[in-house]
């Protein structure tokens, strides 16, 4: 390249694990493009996500601060009192855009903040519930403790809309649109001769799996995807069983959704070249997490932290990297830092007071020579400050109300007891290095792992001893140090409500009709 890029393209594949890809050796053909793309990018091997799930990852990504930190998350479901790093990147000249169909991503989580064009595609929810006088009162409805759960409630229409729009024969993906919409930002943003930053996030591999018929037909053949179970609630309650055969079912379903993003992810990076836009773009493709199908008897991205959840795909294209293979840890929340020192953007200055904006820091940034020198940290963050080698990835992972709110609803309609200390219940944080991770429970015993001898995490080694496994505990201590404290105690066990007594017939079809409510 002649000289540096001066756009980037960040791109999320929505629960999509690396193991059902081609840069990370599946042998299955689900994502030629992407095999294509690491011809020209660094494949990184050890990524650590710093939750299992979308919106405090996304939140990560957009402030360059852990999940303790930010502070969004199931129990505070919207982002506030932080600079975004779209606020950042439109203060200092570029255009920026977000386009997604998932759910937590939109105006009233606040994860939208700063982007000049920003779309979630979704058409179920009313418009106006996004912006404006009701995205203020779902803050509202969240400072307020009886209203609380109606929040929950609201928050989780969105992946029921993904539900109904993305069901049987409809296949209704929105990720067509999301690259249409990226395509007509950059001729836009290009025409008025501006730098920009977009970013997308493809949902398609998240439950339901209802993949477009030619992508099925491929992939699955014979499969209806009305007939295997497409409720990891359903399964982690203990309310329906799964055999061999549908989880069979169910991962080809999921490669053939792997399949119909990575052409659609194809047809923009295609016209970024055929346009004269690829050599001027540094291209970011990560996913926010993966996602489990029976490993450790558990469906979907909920209630724990194994490497199938928090060891993502990376991949990045910029010419300061080599390319090939890297083994070394890596970090999500990296990715902040990434973008700045991509665009030469210093950040640091709060876009509204009182609100707090996260700087460059250099050794945060894949494309620095100090990356990950943390022991030369200005002002360390609590992961830099309990691993100035840089060795380990923090993740965290407070309830998911909504989530054990739906999980107990299909318990109790099958008769079932979920016992208050169970993993359904608890918080974790883990300390992720490439030879060993130590999970902190705080309702079940601890659980560790050498990942480099033990990749599926079948031998459970807390307490046996082991060096390594005593280093990733001893750096998780000094983490939850830094970042305020363990989480030692476990937090009341009641996440029900009574909330719907309080709401009017209106607004109780709305929450029928989109499934939440029987």
């Amino acid at each position: 390249m002649s000289k540096e890029p001066g756009n980037v393209l960040l791109v999320v594949l929505d629960t999509v694990r690396k193991d059902r890809l081609g840069p990370y050796g599946y042998d299955r053909n689900t994502t030629p493009g992407l095999d294509a793309f690491v011809e020209e990018a660094t494949v990184f091997e050890n990524a650590v996500a710093p939750a299992p799930w979308t919106l405090p990852v996304h939140a990560s990504l957009f402030t360059g601060m852990y999940p303790h930190r930010h502070g969004a998350d199931q129990e505070n479901p919207y982002l506030e009192g932080a600079t975004t790093l779209a606020e950042t990147l439109s203060a200092a000249g570029y255009e920026t855009a977000c386009y997604s169909s998932n759910a937590w991503i939109t105006p009233y989580t606040h994860l939208t903040d700063g982007f000049d064009d920003q779309d979630n595609f979704f058409e179920v929810m009313p418009g106006d519930f996004l912006s404006g006088p009701l995205a203020r009162a779902w803050k509202t409805m969240n400072d307020s403790e009886t209203l609380r759960a109606v929040a929950d409630k609201l928050v989780s229409l969105g992946n029921l809309a993904h539900e109904r729009l993305a069901s049987g024969e409809g296949a209704d993906s929105k990720t067509p649109a999301v690259i249409d919409r990226t395509r007509s930002f950059v001729d836009d943003a290009d025409a008025r001769g501006d730098d920009w930053f977009a970013f997308i996030n493809l949902m398609d591999a998240h439950l339901p799996y209802h993949p477009p018929r030619e992508y099925a037909d491929e992939y699955a053949p014979g499969v209806d995807s009305t007939e295997v179970c497409q409720n990891s609630k359903e399964f982690n309650a203990g309310a329906r069983d799964i055999d061999d055969g549908e989880w069979a079912d169910i991962r080809n379903l999921y490669d053939a959704e792997i399949a119909h993003i990575d052409d659609q992810l194809t047809r923009l990076f295609d016209w970024l070249k055929e346009t004269d836009r690829w050599d001027e773009t540094t291209v970011i493709v990560c996913a926010d997490h993966g996602e489990l199908h029976g490993e450790h008897d558990l469906y979907g991205h909920e209630f724990c932290l194994y490497d199938p959840l928090v060891n993502v795909p990376l991949l990045v294209k910029h010419p300061d990297l080599d390319g090939g293979r890297r083994e070394d840890t890596v970090e999500l929340l990296d990715l902040y830092h990434t973008v700045l020192d991509a665009l030469d953007v210093e950040g640091g200055e709060p876009a509204a007071p009182g609100e707090e904006a996260i700087g460059l820091d250099r050794t945060r940034s894949l494309l620095s020579a100090s990356y990950r020198a943390f022991a030369d940290a200005n002002d360390p963050d609590p992961g830099q400050a309990a691993d100035p080698d840089g060795e380990f990835g923090f993740v965290e992972y407070s309830r998911p109300v909504v989530e054990l709110n739906q999980l107990e609803e299909k318990a109790a309609a099958a008769g079932i007891d979920l016992p208050e200390d169970s993993r359904f219940y608890s918080r974790m944080r883990a300390a992720r290095g490439t030879d060993a991770k130590y999970v902190r429970i705080d309702r079940i015993p601890d659980e560790a792992y050498r990942v480099d001898e033990d990749p599926g995490e079948t031998d459970d080694l807390a307490g046996a001893g082991d060096d390594r496994i005593e280093a990733a505990e001893s750096t998780l201590g000094a983490f939850e140090s830094a970042g305020g404290g363990a989480w030692t105690d476990a937090v009341d066990d009641e996440v029900g409500d009574d909330s719907l007594d309080g709401m009017d017939d209106e607004a109780k079809e709305r929450l029928r009709d989109l499934g939440y409510v029987e």
